[in-house]
């Protein structure tokens, strides 16, 4: 099948926007739920721990499957016409068909932006398993984007799956994947290297400069990309988040002291330099020793 689509480029494309368009539709579903489901969860422990129901609801199921996708305002389930990727939300302009009420664009960027990565890993590394690799990476950069930009959470359960699929892929597929060491190494300097940014700061000035997240996911980026790569990561990570945030505070967006979420720069740079290492790194390496 895979030799019909190609002779037919026409075909391959369209299979594989639809495909990732579809893929994001999911992502949406992880963005929105995950998060509730980690409180949920929270206060379900805290229930069993402090041995009273006060306050927590428990009377219905609630995960990635169930209940159905439905109007967060009016709970009118959402039909599968109205459901199509990108297509129903720039057909229903955006709002819901029957209270009206605003869809949040997130749904449409999501959506756009998986498509987008797949064409890139697809342009990138061809129609291949590496390819299929690099997407998946994407998808689990971009669930934990959204969520750390709306709620400042990176949810463990995601970049643990990140960190373990860059090691075990790296034991088990060496010639897809950086070698073993290297992606052990990575994953270990890259932990160890926010921890002690976190620690030297908060010495310092007494306060958090970031959350433990975000050494977390710097580990599951050195198991990707490998320690040789930490150096790029950090700085362009840091370089973004530096001119967003000073943005947002000259346009009175936010405060001095109000936080950020750091974890989107971080994934955008691992991103970036998962795909375009070799010439990152000789870039910064330029720059460094101009």
């Amino acid at each position: 099948m895979l030799e019909a689509l190609q002779t037919y480029p026409c075909f391959l494309w369209t299979a594989v926007v639809l495909f990732t368009l579809m893929l994001g539709s999911f992502l949406n579903v992880v963005i929105v739920r995950l998060p509730k489901m980690l409180e949920q969860q929270f206060k379900e422990e805290c229930q069993s721990f402090l041995e009273t129901n006060a306050g927590v609801e428990t009377s219905h199921t609630f995960n990635l499957a169930f209940p159905s996708s439905h109007c967060v305002y009016c709970r009118t389930p959402i039909r599968f016409y109205d459901n199509i990727p990108v297509f129903s939300y720039l057909f229903l302009r955006g709002k819901c068909r029957h209270c009206h009420k605003s869809i949040s664009p997130r749904y449409l960027v999501v959506e756009g932006l998986t498509a987008l990565m797949g064409i890139w890993c697809a342009l990138h590394f061809g129609i291949s398993t590496a390819a299929l690799i690099a997407f998946s990476l994407a998808m689990i950069l971009l669930v934990l984007t959204f969520i750390d930009f709306e709620h400042m959470l990176l949810p463990d359960n995601i970049v643990y799956l990140g960190l373990w699929g860059g090691l075990l892929g790296s034991a088990l597929y060496p010639h897809l994947f950086i070698a073993p060491k290297a992606a052990i190494t990575g994953a270990v300097i890259g932990y160890l290297a926010l921890w002690s940014v976190f620690w030297v700061f908060k010495l310092l000035t007494g306060k958090e400069g970031l959350g433990q997240g975000d050494f977390k996911l710097l580990a599951f980026l050195g198991a990707w990309c490998g320690a040789a790569h930490l150096p790029a990561i950090i700085f362009i990570a840091s370089t973004l988040g530096a001119i967003v945030g000073i943005s947002l505070i000259l346009m009175n967006r936010i405060n001095r002291e109000q936080p950020i979420p750091f974890g989107p720069y971080l994934a955008f740079a691992g991103w970036i330099t998962y795909l375009y290492g070799s010439d990152i790194q000789q870039w910064y390496w330029q720059i460094v020793w101009m």
